[in-house]
């Protein structure tokens, strides 16, 4: 059977295929084989106006305040295999990403666009993971494997009323048979600001089908003092009610660290590694700043969540009480800010998702 091109690594680099490849950018907006670099107007034209067609016309788009702007129109089959982009930071929770796979009414993906890159602080911050690096300065990649069978339509809102200048990006992808058992990819964003006492924040709920999760991204603002991530990740799946199938033992922990991420000592150990890392700590100056803030993620990709009809992904808030009886500490729910990205794979039709609050609610406080 020809190799498809499909799920490359080190192993399958060599192998052959009739797959092809295609890429849409503001040089090629519809990916077109021998149609790109052919712009005479576009946000380079002033600065090529002495190079002329070929040189640089159309190296990005702007997207007007309160309007929405189509990125790519793809008909299958195909899988798409890497996207690069970048904006200014002040953008990132302003303008929304969305997918939509196969002609489907509602999103598959809907998120801030810095939270799908793990830069949800809207403050630059490196990433070295496989499915997703962010290199300096505010280069964002996604290496996630998205394939669909009949269209894709990726868009990008602006819901902010100032203009947005320079949105530069590149979307590659391979023109192939899809396999039956190729799920699509999926990505939703929640907030809990603040999260009400001795309640959890919910990451994803009302999932039904079937797939597997694989990956969580979290940017957590504290509102305490001491340390904030004794609280446990629950997976609930295939019929789950009180009680999960998995249940974390706290976030640090499924993060992939140990010991409050504490080290060298008296200091945040910040780290990225290919599928798990907390590489973003922002803490207070002292004048302006007040919250401790974190970025974390976690790819399960050796090791992916699979369910059969549904899912529900929950995380406690907890840290720890002053000691103030004989019984010692005890855990203390805490009320912070925490918004969440979570990425999984599944057969199609999904659920609708919750309706993304507006600027405000997105906005980072």
């Amino acid at each position: 059977m020809a190799f498809d091109g499909l799920g490359m690594h080190l192993g399958n680099l060599a192998r052959l295929s009739d797959a092809e490849t295609r890429s849409i950018s503001a040089e090629n907006f519809t990916g077109a084989r021998g149609q790109g670099g052919m712009a005479t107007e576009g946000t380079g034209a002033k600065a090529a106006r002495e190079l002329g067609q070929g040189w640089k016309v159309s190296p990005s788009i702007n997207i007007a305040g309160n309007t929405t702007a189509t990125l790519a129109e793809i008909d299958g089959p195909a899988a798409i295999q890497h996207i690069w982009l970048t904006v200014h930071p002040t953008f990132w929770r302003r303008l929304v990403l969305r997918v939509y796979w196969d002609n489907e009414e509602t999103p598959s993906i809907e998120t801030p666009l810095g939270d799908f890159f793990c830069n949800g602080w809207t403050e630059r911050c490196n990433i070295a993971s496989i499915p997703v690096a962010v290199n300096p300065a505010g280069g964002f990649n996604c290496y996630w494997e998205m394939p669909f069978r009949q269209h894709a339509r990726i868009t990008v809102e602006n819901i902010a009323p100032e203009d947005c200048n320079g949105f530069y990006y590149q979307i590659t992808y391979t023109l192939t048979p899809i396999p039956d058992d190729r799920a699509y990819l999926h990505a939703q964003w929640r907030r809990s600001n603040p999260l009400p006492y001795k309640e959890v924040h919910t990451l994803l709920d009302g999932v039904h089908g079937e797939g597997h999760y694989v990956g969580t991204y979290l940017a957590w603002g504290v509102n305490n003092n001491s340390w904030w991530g004794e609280g446990e990740i629950k997976f609930f799946m295939d019929g789950d009610e009180e009680f999960p199938t998995i249940c974390g033992t706290g976030t640090e922990d499924y993060f992939g660290g140990a010991w409050n991420f504490e080290f060298p000592q008296g200091q945040y150990g910040v780290f990225s590694a290919p599928y798990s890392g907390m590489p973003q700590v922002i803490t207070p100056d002292g004048l302006y700043r007040a919250q401790q803030r974190f970025g974390m993620y976690r790819w399960h990709v050796p090791d992916p969540i699979r369910f059969k009809s549904d899912l529900r992904v929950t995380i406690q808030a907890l840290g720890w009480r002053t000691p103030n009886d004989s019984g010692g500490r005890r855990y203390l729910p805490l009320q912070d800010d925490i918004a969440s990205t979570a990425f999984w794979y599944q057969s199609e039709p999904h659920a609708p998702f919750p309706q993304l609050p507006d600027a405000n609610y997105l906005e980072v406080i």
